[in-house]
Order: C-alpha cells, then sequence, then structure tokens
C-alpha cells in the first residue's frame, strides 16, 4: 500500500535547482528560518466514534489541511490549525490548533475545542473537517470547522468559535448551520475572513448543496431536473465573534459554487473567489471557471460573479504510476494588497496542457477585470505543480508557495516532492529568485483518500496550505509534509530584508 512506502537516501539525495530571477528583478533572497515541526502525538487515537461500515481506523497521528493567521495587534502571535486523524474517506476525528507566542519559534497546542464526539462534542458527529483560521483588525481571533456523522453526505454543519482572552482558550463553538442530508443537501469547504478594516467583524463561507427551496416544494421533479446547485453561503459577526448572523447565499443560482473564501480590500470592499464547477443544465464547459463576487456593505449585498478565467484543470497524479494526487488544484487562493487595492488569485490550470501549473491572476480595478492567468511556477516542461497559497503583506510584496515533483525520479518508487517559495517586490511584473522551502518528502507516504475501498481519491495532506505575512517583508508558512506513514504539521518563518 503506498501509504507505507518511506522516503529512500536516494531521494532525499537529490539535488536543489533554484531558478533566477525575471529581468530587472531583484537577486535578494529570503532568510529561511528554521522548520519547525509543530504537531505532536494525537490525543485521539483511542476514540471510538467516527469508524464507517468501510473503514474501521483512521491514520493515527496524522495532521493534514493546516491554516494559518498571525495577530496585526501583536505579529509574534500566529495560529495555525490542522484536522487530526484523517479518516480514508473524508473528516478526522477532531480539529487541532497551536499557537506561537514568539514569532514562530516555538508552538503550543491550544486545548481542543468539543466539534466532535472524539474531542467531546455532540455525539451526533463522528467527525469534523475543514479546518479555517482568522484574526479580524483588532486581534480577535476565529476558528471554523465542519461538524459530520460520516463521509456519506449526511449530517453536515458549520460551527465557529472565538478565542477567549480571558483563559486562553476557544470558546464553546456555535453551530450557524446544520443539515441532516435529506433530500441530498449538504454542507461543504468552510473558511473564515477577519477583517482587517473593520474591528469585531468577520465572515464564514462555505457550499451548501441543495435543490431549489430546499426540494421542498417540487421534491419529485428536482431530483429528475437540472435544478441541483451549490449556494456559496454566507454568515457573519460584529461582535468578535458572540454571535453570527443566520446564514444566506450571496446566490441563489444553478450554480456550483465551490472553495469560497473572503478577502477584504484597503476600502473596506469585500471580494469572494470561487470555483464555479457548473452552470445551469449539468455539468459542462460552458459555465466552469475561477470567478469572484464583490460586496461594499460588508456582506449584505453580493454582485454576480465577475469570470476571471475558465478552468482547465487536468488530473494531479504521480508521474511513476499515475496514482491519483487529491490537492488543491483548482480551489483558488486569494489575497488583496492593502495599500494598491491589488487583488491577486493563484490555482492550478493545465491551460489547454495535459500539465497542471500553478497560475496567477491580478485584478487592480477591483475584480471587474482581470490579467492572466500566467504561470508562475518555474518547474519547467512537463513538472506539475500544486497546493498554492499567497499573500501580500503591508509593504506590498507578493509571496506565493506551491509543491512540484521536478526532482521525482521516474521509477524509484518514491514520489519525491518539494516546496519552493518565490515572491515579487512590483506587483509581480517580475519575480525575485526562487527558493526551495521544504522537502524532499515522498508524497506516497501521505493518507489516502478514498471514495470506497479499492477506489482511491489521491493521496492527501490537504485541499488547503497555510502562508500569511507577519509584518513588513516577514511571511510564515504553514504546511504538512509525510512521515512513515502519515503527516505532521510544519512551521517555516522568512525574513527578507
Amino acid at each position: 500500500m503506498h501509504a507505507t512506502r518511506r522516503l529512500t537516501a536516494a531521494a532525499a539525495a537529490v539535488p536543489l535547482i533554484l531558478f533566477s530571477a525575471a529581468p530587472g528583478a531583484s537577486a535578494a533572497p529570503f532568510s529561511v528560518g528554521a522548520d519547525v515541526l509543530v504537531s505532536g502525538p494525537s490525543t485521539l487515537t483511542a476514540c471510538p466514534f467516527g469508524a464507517s461500515a468501510d473503514f474501521a481506523a483512521a491514520y493515527d497521528n496524522t495532521e493534514v489541511e493546516p491554516q494559518v493567521a498571525v495577530n496585526p495587534v501583536n505579529p509574534d502571535e500566529m495560529i495555525g490549525v490542522t484536522q487530526q486523524d484523517r479518516w480514508p474517506d473524508g473528516g478526522a476525528r477532531g480539529l487541532s490548533s497551536w499557537i506561537t507566542h514568539d514569532g514562530g519559534t516555538s508552538w503550543a497546542k491550544l486545548p481542543d475545542v468539543p466539534w466532535s464526539a472524539c474531542q467531546g462534542g455532540p455525539t451526533r458527529f463522528g467527525r469534523v473537517t475543514d479546518p479555517w483560521v482568522s484574526y479580524d483588525k483588532v486581534g480577535n481571533a476565529y476558528f471554523i470547522g465542519q461538524p459530520i456523522d460520516s463521509a456519506a453526505l449526511g449530517l453536515s454543519a458549520i460551527s465557529v468559535t472565538s478565542l477567549d482572552r480571558s483563559t486562553g482558550t476557544w470558546r464553546p463553538p456555535r453551530i450557524i448551520q446544520e443539515d441532516g442530508g435529506e433530500r441530498g443537501i449538504f454542507n461543504d469547504k468552510v473558511s473564515i475572513t477577519g477583517d482587517p478594516t473593520r474591528p469585531g467583524h468577520a465572515y464564514a463561507t462555505w457550499l451548501r448543496g441543495t435543490y431549489p427551496n430546499d426540494g421542498r416544494q417540487h421534491p419529485v421533479a428536482d431530483l429528475h431536473s437540472f435544478a441541483y446547485r451549490g449556494m456559496p453561503m454566507f454568515s457573519r459577526t460584529t461582535d468578535g465573534g458572540l454571535t453570527w448572523s443566520t446564514p444566506v447565499p450571496m446566490r441563489n443560482s444553478n450554480n456550483f459554487f465551490q472553495g469560497n473564501q473572503i478577502a477584504v480590500g484597503p476600502d473596506g470592499t469585500l471580494y469572494n473567489v470561487t470555483a464555479n464547477l457548473f452552470t445551469g443544465a449539468g455539468f459542462n464547459d460552458n459555465g466552469v471557471y475561477v470567478g469572484v463576487m464583490t460586496s461594499r456593505d460588508a456582506g449584505l449585498h453580493w454582485s454576480a460573479p465577475a469570470r476571471i478565467a475558465p478552468i482547465r484543470t487536468a488530473q494531479l497524479v504521480v508521474p511513476d504510476d499515475n496514482f491519483p494526487i487529491r490537492a488543491e488544484d483548482y480551489l483558488p487562493d486569494i489575497a488583496v494588497d492593502m495599500t494598491t487595492g491589488a487583488i491577486y488569485v493563484v490555482w492550478s490550470d493545465s491551460l489547454g496542457t495535459a500539465v497542471n501549473k500553478v497560475v496567477l491572476a491580478k485584478s487592480t480595478d477591483g475584480g471587474r477585470h482581470w490579467s492572466g492567468p500566467t504561470a508562475v511556477a518555474t518547474g519547467g516542461p512537463g513538472v506539475q505543480s500544486y497546493n498554492h497559497a499567497i499573500d501580500v503583506s503591508d509593504t506590498g510584496m507578493v509571496t506565493l508557495t506551491y509543491w512540484d515533483d521536478r526532482n521525482n525520479v521516474l521509477g524509484d518508487g518514491v514520489a519525491t516532492t518539494d516546496v519552493w517559495l518565490r515572491h515579487s517586490h512590483d506587483g509581480t511584473l517580475s519575480w525575485q529568485p526562487e527558493q526551495h522551502l521544504h522537502g524532499p518528502f515522498d508524497h506516497y507516504a501521505a493518507p489516502i483518500s478514498y471514495f470506497a475501498p479499492g477506489d482511491p481519491r489521491g493521496l492527501f495532506l490537504g485541499d488547503y496550505m497555510g502562508l500569511e505575512t507577519i509584518s513588513g517583508n516577514s511571511t510564515i508558512a504553514f504546511f504538512t509534509s509525510t512521515i512513515a506513514d502519515g503527516a505532521d504539521a510544519h512551521a517555516v518563518r522568512l525574513d527578507h530584508s
């Protein structure tokens, strides 16, 4: 089984390939700090909850799908979150969180939130998935997750908590949406964004799969129609997370908006980036695109989606044997320059070829028009790149991280993968030299995500990776990497003079 393979000495000895800057770019590199192992042994491995008829065992001591946030009031404080003990067919026993008070040098585990039964939550939630963390303007920290009963698109909820500064622990989570799976209704892919312009404001968004009127008005007709949609849901807090608004869809139409994520511009405009996976009568190529919706009143009203570019993402695979990789591919990541208002969106796309590259699109007019997409990963022809993350510092420095397989050796039994870093000081007109951030590691050792026994969806370390600027030209990368039979969470601080 691939999940038991180990990194060989030959793979570990692969030389690192550094690429030169674009013409006119400065040659100043990041100072790459220590690669800090954040996670430790799981406390949930003995939990009896969460098993399914198909899978009785989770991947013990395995952390996947990391996110990170930096406190703007005190940049030495950061919080990282992951899934804890991933199940092969979806979700995890729990969600873990860690905090640093010394700028990323050391990390301490925060007490568990009772998301799931394994973490002291409701017994109806055997699992939980999709962790995300964010700070608002005044340093309130928000943590969101998705409790589920199993991976069978049954019971699903959206649950949010915030950090209680008086105790140093997370408040009891508040469920803002819960569905029982009837009539095909389910929730998926949550994210949360603290507002950097409005104290006490934060925004939760996710996809809610359903039929019109939740299938109640025409239940038979709906089930035989093309009316199924994935609605981009929205809820907000204006009091630091103590209360949340009733969830409403940003747009109620026959579209399937996946991977919703909100960023905030310097004038307080909200931008929700999304992958529209179908429009209208079923799955067709006419309506498959990356788009962005805008709100100028803190989420009360939203525009129709402006199309950024079509999605032409190819299947991610290990080149040795075409074993699938489940990773962040068409799911977009977004960042906004808080001085100029420029918006950057990255995702992984084939651009009409057979190989995915991390691509970037940019808007300088509030999301109405976009340049690109242009490939920004530099691994060379035939090298696939993915698991992208982008952020912009308060000096306008754009930082990008991604994975690729340029150092993989066909036929050696190791899926050699590395993490890379690029940055730009001129709004991505040029890029400074690419730098190696982490690896090589063996992707074969990652947990495998399954549709069903014998039907692998792919090697899974997460649909998202964490990256956030700290202050000035400093950045924190928060990601997962494989061990012998699972994955651990790592943090690397990057400083630029």
